[in-house]
């Protein structure tokens, strides 16, 4: 077997997935330091603006590259299954409509996403003295969004097969890139949150690149021109697991958005808090989407061919790692969080202190209860490997619901500390759903 693919339907499970997990983690601390560095430079030499004008478009992003990431998510559930079952016909034409299927999405996601990027930072009560330098940077972040996309259904073919080494060295690439180019176009030519974004989409442009030359060279799924015909169903097929999927994407991040928009309601200091801790979220959750995307691959792989004990073990031996690896998380964030959020602020010091003791309250509350997010990312990925994308796209209305309703009601009740919970009650909602969704699916 070719160490660019590997078969997860046979050997130890607990195994399989804690191996195949790891380089995919290694991959997420590199993009969370690249984008830490982001925010670092952009906090440490633009100034708290600037730091609150990055966060004030954070769900914007997330909503429209999600919508991206989460339908070649949902193709790489039947290229998984494809190749588990050893159905190389039906694997060589899946990828080639998944590639087709994935330009069409960013092309649309490209064209919507600059025509209304002003009015949803209007909409979402942007603060005056940032909205200018927040539409800046979601101008050109979205510019790349072709890039984005080729990146995510090439890393997603690769996760497929097994290969979680490739999409870490593309990971690796573009945070090395990303850091040169900050530091170049931030600190060095001074061009602010344009600098940032700049950087960031160069960086992507060259992770994208690097995982085309691996697909490349495996030979299953070099695909022919004949390959990219229309197979009657297909399309359909692949967009029935990858429309839950996107859509499950933008509602959660759409009830983000709400949550943006009465945080904007606290003033630029409240944002700029809130952002630097939500630069850190991507550190607590960098190992449950690691899991996920494991136990994804896993399920997927043996339930084409045909191994459902292997998936039970398998999905047991995920959710006793995930739990131990989220109270690792949090007793690193309880010890150092701190002094890590420290990194992001700088400017007048009655400002940052204001802005450091909102950062760390909310930091403090997620880490305690992240053990939830990661049993919600463990079951949500099994039932997708399973082929249901319909339930967790229920959960993700769930956690829009759960979200949106303590964000707005109870700031009222205990004030602005209330908004800090709305994380936590959308990840619990979307758990309990989730779990009691897998258990009747595979025992019943």
């Amino acid at each position: 077997m070719s160490d660019k693919i590997h078969d997860m339907t046979k050997g130890s499970p607990g195994k399989l997935i804690i191996l195949f997990a790891i380089p995919l983690m290694l991959g997420n601390i590199c993009q969370q330091l690249y984008t830490m560095v982001d925010t670092i430079i952009v906090g440490q030499v633009a100034g708290v603006q600037a730091l609150a004008a990055l966060g004030a478009v954070e769900w914007i992003m997330w909503m429209v590259l999600g919508v991206a990431t989460g339908a070649t998510q949902g193709f790489s559930i039947l290229i998984s299954q494809h190749y588990g079952a050893k159905n190389w016909k039906d694997l060589k034409e899946t990828v080639a409509r998944s590639y087709i299927l994935t330009a069409v999405i960013a092309v649309f996601l490209l064209i919507g996403s600059q025509l209304f990027a002003r009015w949803i930072l209007i909409f979402l009560n942007t603060p005056d003295n940032i909205i200018d330098m927040s539409l800046i940077y979601l101008r050109i972040i979205f510019c790349g969004i072709p890039v984005v996309a080729a990146y995510n259904i090439f890393a997603s073919v690769l996760r497929a097969l097994g290969n979680s080494r490739s999409p870490l060295i593309a990971m690796l690439i573009a945070a090395g890139i990303n850091v040169v180019l900050d530091l170049l176009f931030v600190a060095v030519f001074h061009w602010g949150v344009a600098g940032a974004a700049v950087a960031t989409v160069t960086a992507q442009g060259f992770s994208a690149l690097y995982c085309f030359l691996v697909i490349r060279k495996i030979k299953i799924i070099q695909v022919h021109w004949t390959d990219f015909k229309r197979v009657p169903g297909l399309d359909g097929k692949l967009m029935k697991l990858g429309t839950p999927i996107l859509f499950q994407n933008t509602i959660i991040s759409i009830g983000g958005l709400v949550v943006q928009y009465v945080v904007n309601g606290y003033g630029f200091l409240f944002v700029a808090g809130f952002t630097a801790t939500n630069k850190l979220y991507g550190v607590l959750e960098m190992a449950a989407i690691s899991y996920g995307y494991a136990i994804v691959t896993y399920v997927g792989q043996n339930l084409g061919a045909g191994e459902i004990e292997r998936i039970k073990r398998g999905v047991r031996n995920s959710t006793g790692l995930a739990f131990l690896t989220a109270l690792m998380i949090s007793c690193i964030m309880f010890f150092f969080g701190k002094n890590i959020l420290s990194l992001f602020i700088s400017g007048d010091p009655a400002q940052t202190g204001q802005v450091l003791a909102i950062a760390w309250k909310y930091l403090f509350i997620m880490a305690c209860w992240l053990p939830i997010l990661y049993f919600l990312y463990v079951y949500r990925s099994a039932l997708q490997g399973l082929g249901n994308t319909f339930i967790p796209m229920l959960s993700g209305i769930v956690e829009f619901i759960l979200r949106v309703g303590v964000a707005i009601f109870l700031p009222v009740l205990i004030g602005t500390n209330g908004i800090f919970y709305a994380e936590i009650a959308a990840w619990t909602g979307a758990a309990v759903l989730l779990v009691i969704s897998y258990y009747k699916k595979i025992y019943l």
